[in-house]
């Protein structure tokens, strides 16, 4: 057993490491923002109309669930415990300029979240159940010539479906069982019986329940805890420029760690800031295009659009506010920077306390609250990504055992030890990106030719014609 650890951490090593997966994540990030013209940039305002103004569906449209719903599904799978104890331990580890980092890595993903929407849209499948399928599975099996795109077809659908078990499902039931016994002083099995009872509930359901309380407790989840970020930070105004200058500058420059060499801080906030950015948005992984195939649309380019805006929310917002927290605060150069989630809890504490002494003890009880919300949601949205998964790999009859087993799970998660599981859980997530992330690549004219075309450019391709040329 030893031995298997010491490989996976190897393994674990060699895939996330600075020379596989966050240069190559970067790398398409970048790319698909040149090809798409900054397209996040220029066309930002107009998808955060869509997403969260302008929601009224055409019932007729194919598609289970609303474009806001697919992005609230989405967000409920991606703002969790990355964006409390991950964002939290990239400042403590790599600094402040380590938010800087999150940043570039937010703006140049939203680009990626975008061409795997579009992408998830334009190649999805109904299966014998009436239900859209899509995600990167189904644009790499329709979109690429012959074995190749099969392959890496099937290579992501079997790593998610193995992520959607640790890093979907038995991680976040632990944290939740861990936060909730916290505060309640329950047993962590009582807690664990009562989150698999609700999380069975939603998702035998299917997508269509999943997406109604998606939206329902996702937005408000978000806009409670970047509502007590807000207040924090009114109070510490006036650290609030001192604390962007020490981002922007400590990017470049370091913040000078015990020992090592120099320069050596500069690195780990670009490492730290990529890290627990990708971990955070997961762009690139593919698993935004699966949530985004549910929608009711008939454009992939407007799906895309509200797609996008879930980077910019889980990142550029939600991240953001943590970051600041703790940095005016002054709590990201505590003794307990390798703690994510209790480097947040001092942050509130010591903010609410500036607001008023009464408020301190609340700080440990916001941060267990949110941290138990956004791991429940998460468990929800990876739930559907593993069903399509395994969807895709044996077929609509095995959604339902798939279900049970999955819901099985969220219990023994709850109550066992998993020191291990994260590590084998991220070992899954970047062989899941690594298919999506060459297939984004070879499929980029695709991607170019749908959004010159929706958006009216004189020189547009045929997407149809263009994909022929990609397939050969």
């Amino acid at each position: 057993m030893d031995q298997l650890l010491e490989m996976a951490g190897i393994v674990s090593g060699i895939v996330w490491g600075p020379f596989v997966l966050i240069p190559l994540l970067l790398f398409v990030g970048v790319f698909l923002t040149i090809r798409l013209k900054l397209l996040q940039l220029f066309k930002l305002p107009h998808a955060m109309w869509l997403a969260l103004v302008r929601r009224k569906e055409d019932p007729s449209v194919e598609g289970d669930i609303s474009h806001y719903q697919a992005l609230s599904t989405a967000l409920a799978a991606t703002v969790g415990v990355g964006n409390i104890a991950g964002a939290a331990l990239a400042i403590g580890l790599g600094g402040p300029g380590a938010l800087f980092w999150m940043w570039v890595v937010g703006f140049f993903g939203m680009a990626t979240k975008y061409s795997e929407a579009l992408l998830g849209v334009k190649f999805r499948r109904t299966d014998s159940k009436g239900e859209q399928s899509g995600g990167p599975m189904y644009y790499l099996k329709y979109g690429l010539p012959g074995g190749l795109g099969t392959t890496l077809g099937v290579a992501f659908a079997i790593f998610g479906a193995i992520a959607a078990f640790g890093i979907g499902n038995g991680t976040q039931a632990n944290t939740v069982a861990q936060q909730m016994s916290s505060i309640t002083a329950a047993p962590t099995w009582v807690i664990g019986l009562i989150l698999m009872v609700l999380a069975g509930a939603v998702i035998l359901g299917g997508i269509k329940s999943i997406g109604r309380v998606a939206s329902a407790l996702v937005p408000l989840m978000i806009v409670a805890y970047v509502a007590i970020c807000l207040l924090v930070l009114a109070v510490n105004w006036a650290q609030i420029l001192p604390a962007l200058q020490l981002v922007v500058t400590t990017a470049f420059t370091g913040t000078a760690p015990a020992g090592g060499f120099a320069g050596a801080g500069v690195l780990m906030a670009i490492q730290y800031g990529f890290a627990r950015g990708i971990f955070s948005n997961e762009s690139g992984l593919g698993t935004g295009a699966i949530a985004a195939a549910a929608a009711k649309t008939t454009q992939p380019v407007r799906q895309a659009m509200v797609s996008m805006t879930q980077t910019f929310i889980d990142t550029i917002i939600v991240v953001t506010m943590t970051c600041l927290v703790i940095i005016t605060t002054g709590v990201w150069q505590s003794e307990d920077a390798e703690d994510g989630s209790l480097l947040t809890t001092q942050a509130l504490t010591a903010g609410l306390e500036s607001v008023s002494p009464g408020l301190a003890p609340a700080g440990a009880y916001v941060v267990a609250l949110a941290v138990a919300v956004f791991a429940f949601t998460t468990l929800l949205g990876w739930a559907y990504y593993g069903e399509r998964c395994i969807e895709f790999l044996v077929g609509r009859g095995f959604v339902t055992p798939y279900r049970l087993v999955f819901i099985g799970v969220i219990f023994v998660g709850s109550v066992a030890d998993l020191s291990n599981v994260w590590l084998f859980s991220d070992i899954a997530n970047g062989l899941m990106a690594l298919p999506n992330l060459i297939g984004l690549l070879l499929l980029s004219p695709v991607i170019v030719a749908e959004t010159r075309k929706f958006f009216g450019f004189p020189d547009w391709k045929n997407p149809d014609a263009v994909m022929d040329d990609v397939r050969g």
